[in-house]
């Protein structure tokens, strides 16, 4: 971005913010791959030990990703709002977000430890159907598992302050650190230290702390001094509420989904899962794009420069657009190989089938959908996005899932609810961009 009052030819400037745009977007990419490669080796790992404990890892991360949502606005949150002030020129205040927000992350951290210690028992309980030897595999790695929450969501203030400040290689060096750890640690932990199935959570806290201790390391660095200020932490709260309120939206629909895709039989969980995975990689280039918009959204509007703002919006939606469609493409012409990459089964394969064109169809909008979101949390306007996609799942989504399997839809109709899903916060998304209420110029208190 450049200093406010310089002058730059249009064409400059133009090839300017293209960089900073796309040297954002590979770094969220990364920072946002690098978790579930790392998932990827664990499950590998723990795999060998046998069905028992792999089910229990997968009950255990499933709860631990549940509770991250509770702390994820200190991550999106602290991007508006530094981006904001790096915009305007007070780079101490941006960093200074970053600063409270690594307060707010620790203490909800600690709480969380406390929640999750307590009631480690029951949830495990619940989504093991039970108790057994599942149950107690889960419950065991989750209990040392979550002392790693504080360190989870520091990492997230670190991402939050970095992308607002349009730092994009220090997040990537200390991201890959700390999950290339865990990586080596695990298989150490889980064979030859002979810790088993609670070695694996043991390399996940001990890369969580040396994660959060490296982003604290420049914070510190950058900040000079670690002071908490109250007012600073209520109003990144404020924002908090309606971006967790957002989160749980997501929750509600994918949950409802996954409930009525396991109550439609065996074969359609399976190939619901095997869409769903395709679906949540996909999403981590859309998401980046989005990333990349709230930075320099949020920049462009500190700096009051809403024809910059206008503009990067469009953008980065035909960005979107263009990425979702080269996927609807790829998946379109794999359409009869992808899916046999993932079973043998010929039941699940012709469930798949029978999803597949939903899951096409939607990529393209779904592209524009995650670019806008980022435009719009970049320009604070989270309000909106709560409301919109609250009423996208409560009032679409989780109902065409239950009529789905009510009027015997099959899972063509619990994808057409998620297609439903994308299609109407696309909707709003576009007539709000469209419109100026959005773009509010300046610093936010």
């Amino acid at each position: 971005m450049t200093e406010p009052g310089s002058a730059v030819a249009p064409g400059a400037a133009d090839a300017h913010t293209t960089r900073r745009l796309l040297s954002l977007t590979g770094s969220a990419f990364v920072v946002l791959a690098a978790e579930p490669l790392y998932l990827l080796i664990d499950t590998a790992v723990v795999g060998h030990l046998g069905s028992k404990p792999l089910a229990g890892l997968g009950i255990g991360a499933a709860l631990m990703s549940l509770l991250t949502i509770v702390g994820a606005f200190v991550e999106y949150g602290t991007t508006a709002r530094a981006a904001r002030w790096f915009g305007a020129g007070r780079f101490d205040a941006a960093v200074n977000e970053g600063v409270q927000a690594t307060w707010l992350a620790l203490g909800i951290g600690v709480v969380v430890v406390a929640a999750g210690e307590l009631l480690a028992g029951p949830l495990t309980h619940l989504l093991a159907g039970g108790g057994g030897a599942t149950q107690h595999a889960a419950e065991s790695w989750f209990r040392i598992a979550v002392i790693g929450m504080p360190g989870v969501l520091a990492v997230l203030a670190g991402n939050g302050w970095m992308r607002g400040m349009q730092r994009t290689r220090e997040p990537v060096r200390i991201v890959l650190a700390a999950n290339a750890l865990s990586a080596i640690a695990s298989p150490l932990l889980v064979y030859p230290a002979g810790l088993g199935l609670e070695g694996s959570a043991v390399a996940n806290v001990a890369a969580q702390a040396v994660g959060g201790v490296l982003f604290l390391r420049a914070l510190h660095r950058a900040a000079g001094g670690l002071r908490p200020d109250r007012a600073i932490m209520r109003a990144q709260v404020v924002v908090g509420r309606d971006l967790f309120l957002r989160s749980a939206a997501f929750q509600v629909a994918f949950l409802s989904a996954a409930a009525v895709a396991s109550r439609m039989g065996t074969a359609q969980i399976a190939a619901h899962q095997i869409g769903l995975q395709l679906w949540e990689f996909t999403a981590l280039l859309l998401d980046s794009f989005a990333i990349a918009a709230q930075s320099l959204v949020g920049a462009a509007l500190g700096g009051s420069d809403a024809v910059v703002a206008r503009r990067l919006a469009w953008q980065v939606a035909r960005w979107g657009l263009w990425a979702g469609v080269g996927f609807a493409v790829i998946f379109g012409a794999g359409s009869m190989l992808i899916p046999h990459a993932f079973t043998s089964s010929g039941a699940v394969l012709h469930q798949a089938h029978l999803l597949w064109p939903w899951f096409v169809a939607m990529l393209p909008a779904a592209g524009v959908v995650f670019a806008l979101d980022g435009v719009l949390i970049g320009a604070g306007d989270v309000g909106f996005l709560r409301t919109l996609t609250i009423v996208a799942a409560v009032l679409f989504f989780a109902p065409l899932n239950v009529l789905a399997l009510v009027w015997h839809w099959g899972i063509g109709g619990v994808w057409a609810g998620l297609t439903a899903f994308i299609a109407v916060r696309l909707v709003g998304m576009l007539a709000r961009t469209r419109g100026s209420s959005w773009m509010v110029l300046g610093v936010q208190s």
